[in-house]
């Protein structure tokens, strides 16, 4: 497979297991000692963690800290903090036919062996996070980096193992057929972030062995704008949470709806609002990141005839990089609106009003998250009762998902289940019924 694991699926798999059923992976004080290792090792090479980041996605150190390295460690200390009182057994009432002898309740089983395959837009949280449900729940752990990120891949390969239990945690990296190998073995859970195409392809392997999987997919998520909104504040965040990681985020703004009197004073402030972030020259900026590779960048210099171009559309393939792009004039049925652009792209589609933008959203995929700008309570609880999304945000796109007591995860096509503080160990456990009542009764 790799360096950092030698052995053959079946080999390493058998091993995770034998590791996990003597027992070793389930007392609280070893699931706390590789969190705190964990957290050891972001804090102490959280620089070469960060440079590996700026290797194969241009990010800066600042956010490579911000949304990746203290994310997690964010995480590591509310599952520290909280992890003792989770586990906890819950009592349930017993029916008085039983008497009054009898006692009820429900108790946190680890699974087993979970396999967590993560994607290279955000390389380390989406690897990490899982990974510390996963081991929070008492299980062992096959993580499988993104080959697409390479750096990244190596630096927690080389890392992971020098900092946690290699007897119950072990790192396979590659590409398509080392996964493919993975996924012929039987686990206790499969839990993988990425896009629906794989997905379907992970679902259909854990069929065979009736394993549960955890997909965290993505879609297009929409952006309403209420024509009664402060449009200088709403550009600035729309463009915050668009085009960082350089619109490579499953959760940021797909495109815009709003009326076409809203979109015409939305352009000039969205360019406005770029300019403060990147400065008038975005390729100079430290803070902008670059495409993944030449096939996304292909993929996405594809989407830009889609609509006037307002402000952006600069590109350089040899240094994979795009302009923070905002189309305009964007038809429904144009490239751009009929996959999810995960990259610099903002399209503005107008509708009439707010009939039409509910409609428009409920006539296609669920997203992943959904925001809406307005200063209507009204147009907020329409939104709340007559749409289905992963997430609803109000006024602030991408800030549900560093919310730790909130579940992350999408609905129908934008994936299946969720995680995330105590939603992790609910996902990588079974939530066990147990009753007992004395024999000298």
């Amino acid at each position: 497979m790799n360096q950092s694991t030698p052995e053959q699926p079946a080999d390493l798999v058998a091993r995770l297991r034998a590791t996990f059923d003597s027992g070793r992976t389930r007392p609280v004080e070893w699931r706390t000692g590789q969190l705190r290792r964990l957290r050891d090792l972001l804090t102490e090479h959280g620089a070469d963690v960060a440079a590996a980041l700026h290797a194969d996605l241009g990010k800066s150190s600042a956010e490579a800290f911000r949304t990746e390295i203290d994310f997690t460690v964010r995480e590591i200390d509310h599952t520290l903090e909280h992890l003792d009182a989770w586990l906890r057994p819950e009592p349930a009432p017993v029916p008085a036919r039983l008497g009054d002898d009898a006692r009820a309740w429900t108790q946190y089983d680890p699974l087993g062996v979970v396999l967590v395959i993560a994607p290279w837009n955000y390389p380390v949280q989406l690897l990490l996070t899982p990974l510390l449900g996963a081991l929070a729940a008492g299980n062992a752990v096959v993580a499988k980096p993104s080959e697409l990120a390479p750096a990244t891949s190596a630096v927690l390969a080389r890392l992971l193992p020098q900092y946690l239990d290699t007897r119950a945690v072990a790192v396979v990296e590659g590409g398509v057929p080392q996964t493919t190998a993975l996924l012929a073995e039987r686990f206790d859970h499969i839990f993988y972030t990425g896009n629906g195409t794989v997905g379907r392809i992970v679902m259909r392997a854990a069929a065979e062995h009736l394993t549960p999987v955890t997909l965290e997919l993505g879609g297009k998520s929409p952006a309403f704008v209420d024509r009664d909104t402060d449009l200088a504040v709403v550009a600035g965040r729309l463009a915050a949470g668009k085009f960082l990681n350089a619109g490579q985020t499953c959760v940021a703004p797909d495109y815009v709806l709003t009326d076409p009197q809203t979109a015409r004073a939305l352009e000039p402030a969205l360019t406005r609002a770029l300019e403060s972030l990147y400065g008038s020259d975005p390729a100079a900026s430290g803070e902008y990141g670059r495409i993944i590779n030449e096939r996304h960048f292909d993929r996405l210099s594809g989407l830009l005839d889609s609509g006037r171009v307002v402000t952006g559309g600069d590109r350089d393939r040899a240094a994979k990089y795009i302009a923070p792009t905002v189309l305009a004039d964007v038809a429904p049925q144009s490239p751009v609106m009929q996959e999810e652009i995960f990259g610099p792209i903002l399209p503005i589609v107008t509708v009439p009003g707010l009939d039409e933008a509910i409609g428009y959203i409920n006539e296609r995929s669920k997203p992943l998250a959904l925001y809406v700008f307005t200063e209507s309570d009204t147009t907020r609880r329409r939104f709340a009762a007559e749409t289905s999304s992963g997430a609803l945000g109000y006024g602030l796109p991408l800030a549900h998902l560093t919310v730790s007591d909130l579940p992350f995860g999408g609905v129908g096509e934008s994936g299946t289940g969720n995680y995330h503080g105590r939603y992790s160990i609910e996902t990588f456990s079974h939530r066990k019924a147990v009753l007992e009542k004395p024999l000298s009764a």
